[in-house]
């Protein structure tokens, strides 16, 4: 049955009946009278570049430049349609627990915009964050670095595609899109 807003009235159209078992509605009411879906949470846009979604506030404390924290996450990469090219979740110790990414907040050997991204949290949390190319990998040896070798390739000749960078498309080449869980500060 469709569900209309209150003040709209339905009534069974005549002979509607006879024609099959299940009586057929005719409503005086338009489509813009209709229930709206309401909007999406939309990505917050902060000043460093960052888009991010709250998920989870959490309730824990939220980490300072050198803490060192443990994070779960999927990356995917938005020049390859959200292609996942890692996932913490994936890498399990002999017990099936997922093996998190460790580091320290600030560390220049880890790409500028998960450090910003986690600064934003609080311990028990998860976000959504889109990352911009100019606080993503800026060269091959910044963390985190995809486990599967394949993963890795095709990763870094994406983001690093001397074609694509000549012709200007380097500013949407290496889009990052990271959900991320923070797990502890240590």
């Amino acid at each position: 049955m469709m569900l209309l807003p209150d003040h709209c009235s339905r009534r069974v159209v005549a002979g509607a009946l006879a024609v099959s078992f299940l009586p057929v509605y005719s409503s005086d009411c338009k489509a813009e009278d209709s229930p709206k879906t309401p909007p999406k949470t939309p990505l917050t846009n902060l000043e460093n570049g960052l888009r991010v979604l709250v998920i989870n506030e959490g309730q824990g404390d939220r980490p300072e430049d050198g803490a060192k924290v443990e994070i779960n996450y999927k990356a995917r990469l938005a020049a390859k349609q959200g292609w996942q090219f890692d996932n913490t979740y994936s890498n399990t110790d002999r017990f099936g627990e997922p093996i998190p990414f460790k580091f320290e907040v600030g560390d220049p050997g880890v790409i500028v915009g998960l450090s910003e991204a986690v600064r934003l949290m609080r311990v028990g949390g998860t976000i959504r964050v889109v990352i911009p190319t100019y606080l993503g990998y800026q060269d091959r040896t910044q963390a985190p670095i995809p486990r599967e070798f394949s993963n890795r390739q095709r990763l870094y000749s994406t983001i690093f595609n001397p074609t694509r960078l000549a012709n200007g498309e380097g500013d949407t080449l290496g889009i990052l899109i990271f959900d991320i869980d923070l797990l502890a500060i240590r």
